[in-house]
């Protein structure tokens, strides 16, 4: 085993969904295929990103998967997107109205704010300091 390829995260809406990564936070749309049953197979991923890799977008299908969209990492940052320019990337994503937690912090290990997606899951912006 050589990577992680996907990571599933459950959405309400797939345009919105889509909308949100592609337009607030940048990234890319590697495939959008309906499944003709209401599905989608949906994938986004980072400008950059290696292929094979990204989120799977995976509507809701009943009311145990709706409670999950926001909560599935139980509050926790679960997601960590890096960039190799951290004002840049946090001033245009604060421009296109994604929302920060916190403001940005300089730790040892890195430049890093916390925000929110549009469901509410918690991801860290991290530039990592470089040896």
């Amino acid at each position: 085993m050589s990577q992680i390829a996907l990571v599933t995260l459950v959405v309400r809406d797939y345009d919105k969904a889509v909308a949100f990564y592609r337009d607030a936070l940048g990234f890319t749309v590697a495939e959008d295929t309906d499944r003709g049953d209401g599905s989608r197979w949906v994938v986004v991923r980072p400008r950059g990103a290696a292929p094979g890799t990204g989120l799977l977008l995976a509507r809701a299908k009943d009311e145990a998967q709706g409670a999950a969209v926001g909560a599935q990492t139980g509050g926790r940052v679960g997601f960590f997107l890096h960039t190799e320019d951290f004002a840049a990337d946090h001033a245009r994503m604060r421009a296109a109205g994604v929302r920060f937690l916190e403001e940005p912090r300089h730790e040892a290990y890195g430049s890093v704010a916390v925000f929110e997606d549009l469901y509410g899951n918690r991801w860290d912006l991290l530039q990592p300091r470089t040896a």
